[in-house]
């Protein structure tokens, strides 16, 4: 049989035994590197729960393990910091940002992360900090979409996520670099044991009398992987394929989450410009080099179709 069924993963004993193997593993393997969090035994109640509930929820979790993937890596990176392998670039960075984008204010040369931070108001703070939390929702519940639309969309776009991020983890280590807030908070010599920081966000925080953006980056991977700003690639991605699948007034939400992430990367000191640019090339790059590959390799093509016919 050739049809989408013949492709489905069923419960048996195979499946069973890979499922649970590989929750296994997985715990243990978290706890050897970056320690046991119960964040770990959510991930791995999700996906066992999604798995075995229904065929439709399996094929959900089995097309969403592409980002579940991306997380592992993203949080195993904490077991290898990126100052261990190169110079954190902290003063160089600062002093360039001045250079290109300084901004001059009664006779002083500011980088646009300063001279932003002395034009904070309440309302500044409030929009920002609901930009910047679409980072991941935005491009999740587009991949959602994308996935009970079309399946082989769901695909291209997860991927060129990842890869997107992939691409932004090698530059992570080769240029280690210390974010705005960090020179603000500790000068310009490095310290490397220095806790994330929620920095201009913290405003958000206070606003609100909550403590939102100061849970998620206590639970960063890395302080100094400011370059290239990942936060500022992600709605590229989303955008370019919701400009693909035609979603109309839908991608004008997405230009406008685009640049408020954009513009909030750099008025919460997270981010220099330079940083931000950065990652819209990285975003660039990122679809291109999976475009290329898609063209190019059809034993890639074929993954695809086999991945497809699975999560159908």
């Amino acid at each position: 049989m050739t049809n989408a069924h013949s492709n489905d993963i069923r419960i048996n004993a195979k499946s069973v035994s890979i499922v649970t193997g590989v929750s296994v593993a997985y715990l243990i393997l978290s706890c050897l590197l970056v320690g046991f969090k119960t964040d770990q035994l959510v991930l791995i109640g999700i996906f066992n729960v999604l798995f075995y509930a229904s065929v439709v929820t399996r094929k959900f979790i089995l097309g969403f393990t592409i980002f579940i993937i991306y997380w592992i890596i993203f949080d195993y990176m904490k077991a290898f910091p990126n100052y261990n392998y190169n110079d954190v670039a902290v003063g160089g960075l600062y002093g360039a940002e001045k250079d290109i984008f300084g901004i001059s204010v009664q006779g002083k040369t500011v980088t646009p992360n300063e001279y932003l931070r002395m034009q904070s108001t309440d309302f500044l703070d409030a929009i920002t900090g609901f930009f910047y939390l679409c980072w991941i929702p935005v491009p999740l519940a587009f991949a959602a979409y994308l996935f009970f639309k079309n399946k082989r969309q769901f695909l291209y776009f997860s991927l060129t996520f990842v890869l997107v991020n992939l691409l932004g983890f090698v530059v992570y280590y080769a240029y280690p670099a210390a974010p705005p807030w960090y020179v603000q908070y500790h000068g310009l010599n490095f310290h490397p044991l220095t806790q994330g920081s929620t920095a201009g966000l913290s405003r958000f925080d206070r606003l609100f009398h909550i403590s939102l953006f100061k849970s998620i980056y206590e639970k960063g991977s890395n302080v100094f992987a400011a370059m290239p700003s990942l936060h500022s690639s992600y709605p590229i991605v989303v955008l370019y394929y919701g400009i693909k699948n035609r979603l109309g007034w839908i991608n004008i939400f997405f230009g406008l989450v685009m640049i408020g992430i954009w513009f909030t990367a750099v008025y919460a000191s997270h981010h220099y410009v330079l940083d931000v640019l950065a990652g819209i090339l990285c975003a660039g790059l990122g679809i291109l080099l999976f475009n290329l590959l898609l063209s190019a390799s059809k034993k890639f093509r074929d993954f695809l179709g086999r991945y497809e016919a699975v999560i159908r």
